[in-house]
């Protein structure tokens, strides 16, 4: 019997002989990517607790094995449920979905693991109506851990998700357990609520790294808002964009505008209602235009939401209206009172073609509303069908899957200051090069603080296409290459891109690379993840 064989049933006498599956309808549904270039697991293992976290740790490090964590495997389009390299143990972390504790007077939940975003915010409708949850767009079944270890964001004043954590529960690839924070100390009281603890600051060392797996962590929720508007604004020509982010911009650094405000072009709008009418090929102009004139679709989209009581409310739309003067932006509100009213001239008008458009209206000012209050929505993952050559699946939204539905998709998501010139510029950027590789180009550009602009960038691309696959990852690493050199550099990345984020060999990836030897000298952690190359073969940069 080889190591490995020797591994895997221990791992088994762990977890049952169904704890650990390595059949291979198994392994082919994990090397599933929406990128293409899937990874095949040599098995998967499914604990339920801690303690079999740590079981599972122990024995790969004793027998060499590498082990590669996910939450509920859907990451699409950034490697989705695959690890960096074949031949790895992914440990999804699925199974250990306890909501732990809920603290309605302080506002915070903990959650293992596996917790999806549809999950906790069910459970706090039911439970504890009191406290809103911040969700993404990717839809009730995307876990909360895996969207924070990555960084990620969503739509809220607590859409900067990694900012408002703490207290996490980790296991090192040595098997220890590690709290971080106050959560080391007996019986600390404010655990979940000062996320610094004493001493140094562990917590950013387990985002984004392969330095453990977080099993556990304390999310700090907002208080319910008694009243909560959606606003909208349509921007007709691409250059009044810029006003708009500089206009914008005074009101989210004093606070008047709390959530992430987002700035979708024509593309990301017009893909959340249909597929591409010519999914061969990028639109050419004349097609794009038309598909805006008939969706009533402006060059940009800008949307938003404002939280408070009645009146801190009506202050904070007046505060937009006035800022937005001087620009083309004209801010429209939804509302719980106008979607009603909408909702009843429709049900009145039910005989006349308009009340089938009003309803639909009312359906997505209802979705949106909801994601600002942390009830998530999967109908907004239909961008990425834009290519797929059957077009959304015939129960969309229910169950969407990206990567299992055949969907190609891979993203470019670069930091830029909060300026509109910053925008425009980069945009031209990118812009012929999506255009010289054929492809449509999916923009939005998300204020997630008051100081920043994160640009999400989406090559979509038929995955059942060989030659436009490839096309979709040479345009990928053109951009990539093209927005480092003007110093434009991602938040986030996907497997295939972890390579290429250290060009210089520089001091930072040096100690990341002196941290993981310190905290895994095996590498038997997710080796690959966030990491360019090994240590080892680190060559000091010059003085």
């Amino acid at each position: 019997m080889s190591d490995h064989a020797r591994a895997l049933a221990a791992m088994r006498a762990v977890l049952g002989a169904e704890g650990v599956r390595a059949d291979q309808a198994t392994l082919e549904r994990y090397a599933i990517s929406c990128s293409g270039d899937g990874t095949r697991a040599l098995a998967v293992a499914y604990p339920v607790h801690t303690g079999q976290v740590v079981a599972l740790v122990d024995i790969a490090r004793a027998h060499g094995l590498p082990i590669y964590p996910i939450s509920t495997g859907k990451n699409w389009g950034y490697g989705d449920a695959c690890a960096p390299t074949d031949g790895q143990v992914i440990i999804e972390l699925s199974r250990m979905n306890r909501i732990v504790h809920v603290d309605p007077v302080l506002c915070y939940a903990v959650v293992e693991a596996g917790v999806t975003q549809g999950q906790l915010s069910a459970h706090l409708r039911a439970h504890f109506p009191q406290c809103w949850a911040d969700c993404t767009g990717a839809g009730p079944d995307t876990s909360l851990v895996g969207n924070i270890v990555e960084r990620g964001f969503g739509h809220s004043p607590y859409g900067d998700r990694a900012r408002h954590v703490a207290g996490m529960q980790v296991v090192l690839a040595n098997g220890e357990l590690l709290d971080t924070g106050f959560g080391h100390y007996p019986n600390a009281q404010a655990r979940y609520l000062f996320p610094y603890g004493i001493g140094p600051f562990l917590d950013g060392l387990f985002t984004q790294s392969n330095f453990g797996i977080v099993t556990q962590v304390g999310i700090w929720l907002m208080p319910a808002a008694p009243c909560i508007n959606h606003f909208v604004c349509r921007l007709e020509d691409h250059a009044d964009i810029g006003p708009v982010v500089d206009a914008l911009r005074p009101l989210r650094l004093d606070g008047s505008l709390r959530s992430v405000i987002h700035i979708g072009n024509d593309l990301r709008v017009l893909a959340s209602a249909q597929v591409s009418p010519q999914p061969s090929a990028a639109l050419d102009g004349t097609s794009r235009a038309a598909l805006r004139a008939r969706a009533g679709v402006g060059a940009w989209t800008v949307s938003g939401a404002v939280y408070g009581s009645v009146r801190q409310v009506a202050l904070a739309r007046h505060a937009l209206r006035q800022a937005l003067r001087a620009t083309r932006a004209r801010p429209h509100f939804i509302s719980e009172r106008k979607l009603a009213a909408l909702a009843l001239a429709a049900k009145a008008l039910a005989m006349l073609p308009v009340a089938r458009s009003w309803t639909a209206r009312v359906a997505l000012g209802r979705a949106l509303l909801d994601m600002n209050r942390g009830i998530p929505d999967a109908r907004f993952l239909a961008g990425a069908y834009w290519r797929r050559r059957g077009g959304l699946p015939a129960d969309f939204p229910a169950g969407a899957d990206p990567a299992r539905d055949g969907c190609g998709m891979l993203w470019l998501s670069p930091i830029l200051p909060l300026r509109g010139d910053h925008l425009l510029f980069v945009h031209a950027l990118v812009e012929p090069v999506f255009a010289a590789h054929g492809f449509d180009l999916f923009a939005t550009y998300s204020m997630v603080n008051e100081r920043s602009l994160c640009a999400i960038f989406s090559i979509v691309f038929a995955r059942d296409d060989a030659s436009e696959m490839e096309r979709a990852k040479r345009c990928q690493r053109e951009a990539f290459g093209v927005l480092m050199q003007a110093g434009y550099v991602p938040y986030r990345v996907g497997l295939a891109s972890m390579a290429q984020l250290d060009p210089a060999a520089d001091a930072y990836w040096r100690t990341v690379g002196a941290i993981k030897q310190a905290l895994d000298p095996a590498g038997i952690m997710a080796p690959g993840r966030y990491a360019p190359a090994p240590p080892a073969t680190r060559r000091p940069a010059s003085p």
